[in-house]
């Protein structure tokens, strides 16, 4: 599968974020030209049948939307593999232990398009990753395992992109560093920097990403640049991030 569908700047980096609504993300996107993914996140709807309805609305007026959980609730696992598998999105979030699953929703419905991520986390120590990240495991004890271990199963599982979550803004800077080296070493195509991330940092976490020779770098950039009153994504803080975005990668 390629990404050719996903519009990366300088065929590197774009921004996932989230909007209020479909007005709001369409002129965010227009902001950012288009390098941007727009997530609509499953937990925010009862029923499947309606978390469909609005991504559909929204690939009418967007090349992509990013089919999320929820803050990374490992409960909506199935439902975004469900509402992936019915629109072919661009881009789907995924537990470590659902990513497979969603792939396979995808295939066995005929989309091409769309990039399945999986959960991995930080656990304080470089080199080592938590992978369980699933509706279960994450219930029990936490499974923490070498990062090149994490990367061979991503590999066995065909998987291409990791949403490493939640790095807290600097708090994990010497593990982000690992990670991404690690995923350029066995052929991970996509990093996804998630938790924290802010204009005001995002340039030095690209950069770490860029700088390990990631292919390609999608931070998500969330609560930060969106106004508390309004609920609304600021064009002014996502065009400010972007710009950041770009400094990072030259």
């Amino acid at each position: 599968m390629g990404f050719e569908r996903l519009d990366f700047y300088k065929g590197k980096v774009m921004i996932n974020l989230l909007a209020r609504d479909l007005d709001n993300a369409v002129a965010v996107s227009e902001a950012l030209d288009g390098h941007v993914l727009v997530g609509v996140l499953t937990k925010s709807y009862p029923t499947v049948e309606g978390c469909v309805a609005d991504v559909k609305a929204y690939l009418q007026k967007l090349k992509n939307v990013s089919v999320g959980l929820g803050a990374g609730d490992p409960k909506q696992w199935k439902m975004v593999a469900e509402v992936a598998a019915q629109t072919d999105p661009g881009h789907a979030n995924e537990v470590f232990t659902g990513a497979m699953y969603c792939q396979g929703a995808l295939a066995a419905a005929g989309c091409t398009h769309t990039v399945v991520n999986c959960l991995m986390s930080p656990t304080g120590t470089p080199g080592k990753v938590k992978i369980s990240t699933g509706p279960v495991s994450c219930q029990g004890k936490d499974l923490i395992v070498d990062v090149e271990d994490a990367m061979a199963l991503m590999r066995d599982l065909g998987l291409p992109s990791i949403k490493y979550y939640d790095i807290h803004g600097t708090a994990h800077l010497e593990e982000l560093k690992v990670v991404a080296a690690a995923a350029v070493k066995a052929g991970i195509p996509i990093m996804e920097p998630t938790g924290g991330i802010s204009p005001d940092n995002v340039r030095e976490i690209v950069k770490i990403c860029h700088n390990a020779g990631c292919q390609y770098i999608i931070p998500h950039i969330y609560t930060s640049i969106i106004d508390k009153e309004t609920k609304l994504t600021s064009v002014e803080l996502a065009v400010k991030s972007f710009e950041e975005v770009k400094a990072a990668i030259g």
